[in-house]
């Protein structure tokens, strides 16, 4: 049987990671075995901050509620409360568009929420 030698598969993985590890900063996009290390520890850092993300924009919806809940004459937690007892079930991300774009309608929510107390 014919020996097979692995120099194409071999220019293929290593092109792919080269292109993967474009624009890093100094060897990491040149040599191989450091833009390795560096597109696996890249490829850490995405997954990780994609959790991230839904995390940060779930406090600052929050952060957006809460504001103008305050504003309203009441706190967070009664406000969400109250719209639970309600039967509102508006997620955070609506409520905070609301907060911020139409504070007529969020005003409106928090009396909804003050009389299902």
């Amino acid at each position: 049987m014919a020996r097979v030698k692995g120099a194409m598969m071999t220019r293929k993985r290593r092109k792919s990671v080269l292109k993967a590890a474009k624009g890093y900063w100094g060897a990491k996009s040149k040599h191989f075995k450091m833009a390795k290390q560096a597109v696996m520890k890249s490829g850490n850092y995405a997954f990780a901050g994609r959790k991230m993300k839904k995390r940060d924009f779930r406090s600052l919806w929050i952060t957006r509620i809460s504001a103008q809940a305050k504003a309203c004459g009441m706190n967070y937690s009664t406000f969400m409360h109250g719209l639970k007892k309600a039967g509102n079930n508006l997620n955070r991300k609506m409520l905070a568009e609301i907060a911020v774009y139409d504070k007529e309608a969020f005003a409106a929510l928090v009396e909804i929420a003050k009389q299902a107390l």
